[in-house]
């Protein structure tokens, strides 16, 4: 196997989750091959660089080894190496570091909280809505 697909090679190496994401990404032009943009179609061969645009950030991936299917993140690490700039990832470091955690979790099944627990959870929080002037 000499060359492969840019779509299939972005996701074996789990840059994207599935591949319908990485063709989109291709397609919507988030995706270069060297400085030009890349078709999900476009052939790549070993030694080439991919530059991927990805939650506003850009990686770019020097190809060591062509795969084809989707193998495990120890194996995918091996096949491409990081030749990202040092400020585009001290930028994205800084993004994943400060990111705020989601929304608190409810155990599964539990549903809404009640009046009571709604009032309870605000109370421990230290929240206090402003509901207008309702008089």
């Amino acid at each position: 196997m000499s060359k492969v697909r840019i779509d299939k090679w972005i996701w074996s190496i789990r840059i994207f989750k599935s591949r319908t994401l990485a063709t989109d990404a291709c397609k919507s032009g988030k995706v270069r091959l060297g400085l030009d943009q890349a078709k999900p179609s476009t052939l790549i061969a070993v030694g080439d660089v991919v530059t991927v645009k990805k939650d506003g950030f850009n990686f770019q991936f020097k190809v060591l080894q062509l795969l084809e299917k989707r193998v495990g993140a120890a194996i995918a690490v091996t096949c491409y190496e990081d030749v990202t700039s040092e400020e585009e990832r001290n930028k994205y470091n800084a993004w994943f570091l400060n990111a705020t955690p989601s929304a608190e979790k409810r155990e599964r099944g539990t549903g809404r909280p009640t009046k009571k627990e709604r009032r309870e959870i605000e109370e421990y929080k230290g929240v206090q809505f402003d509901w207008g002037d309702a008089e």
